[in-house]
């Protein structure tokens, strides 16, 4: 399905909800880890595997999948033939190259997509074939305690712990936000003719909000970050027990069969890791 982009401001006009104060995103377990002086585990300690598929509609891949030494994600591109493409790529390229042998820190990855934000935005105003494109970014950078996201649009970033899984990041898209006002339920935005009207992405605008956090990391957590191509084929209950299985490999396979299976209507892209280092507080145990 074809991606749109909304200004949040424009979207609250549509709703009638100009002078609602918009709430900050819930935090749960978000906040860093406690500090100690136990042992730190080593960042690269995870087992990864990566998919992509152009599915069954679209003439052409506008996702691009971000795996560099310990950075990971994905980017969903939009703007036309070349827009979209060139949105996606670049912004897995730039942040590749910006973040490349940094150490993790919010505010180190925050300036990354800034950085990058702004070059696009640049990009398509010396470049008119390009006018209007942009892309939603979701990305994992491991650190020594937490694992820090990275977070605008519609992809998402899902984690697997203790066999219940959660959906960590907060959909930037009008009917989510309608969602958590309780205007709509779950079920109906799954359908609602809006749905892939998103509120941000990177690229339309020259400054960009981005949404960074931290979660603490744990042995044996599992993170699946995603285009809607899969999470918005293949419900959340499905995706858990994917999730669940032992092989990663077969996981991800399937994932991308049920994302088909579906009406693959969009391109399908996907990370999934595990974590196998201990956090501190479990070395120190």
């Amino acid at each position: 399905m074809r991606k749109f982009i909304i200004s949040d401001r424009i979207a609250r006009k549509f709703r009638g909800l100009d002078n609602e104060p918009v709430q900050p995103a819930q935090q749960e377990e978000r906040a860093a880890a406690p500090e100690g002086d136990s042992p730190a585990p080593e960042k690269r300690a995870f087992k990864v595997t990566s998919r992509t598929d152009i599915g069954l509609v679209r003439r052409m891949n506008q996702d691009a999948v971000i795996l560099g030494e310990t950075l990971m994600g994905v980017a969903d591109g939009m703007g036309g033939h070349l827009g979209g493409e060139t949105a996606s790529m670049g912004t897995r390229d730039g942040l590749l190259r910006i973040l490349k042998e940094k150490e993790p820190a919010e505010e180190t990855l925050r300036d990354a997509i800034s950085e990058v934000n702004l070059a696009l935005w640049n990009q398509q105003l010396e470049d008119e074939s390009l006018s209007g494109m942009g892309t939603t970014l979701t990305v994992l950078w491991p650190g020594e305690k937490q694992m820090l996201i990275g977070h605008v649009g519609d992809s998402r970033a899902y984690l697997l712990r203790d066999g219940e899984m959660r959906q960590v990041t907060e959909d930037h898209s009008m009917v989510a936000d309608m969602v958590r006002r309780g205007l709509l339920s779950e079920e109906q935005a799954a359908t609602h003719p809006m749905r892939n009207y998103i509120t941000r992405a990177v690229g339309t605008e020259p400054t960009i909000q981005a949404d960074v956090y931290s979660v603490p990391r744990r042995t044996g957590d599992r993170w699946l970050v995603c285009s809607d191509g899969l999470h918005g084929m293949v419900g959340k209950e499905r995706l858990r027990e994917l999730m669940t299985m032992d092989d990663m490999e077969e996981a991800a396979d399937q994932m991308i069969r049920e994302a088909l299976d579906q009406g693959g209507r969009d391109n399908v892209s996907l990370v999934l890791a595990e974590d196998g280092t201990a956090s501190a507080e479990e070395v120190a145990e």
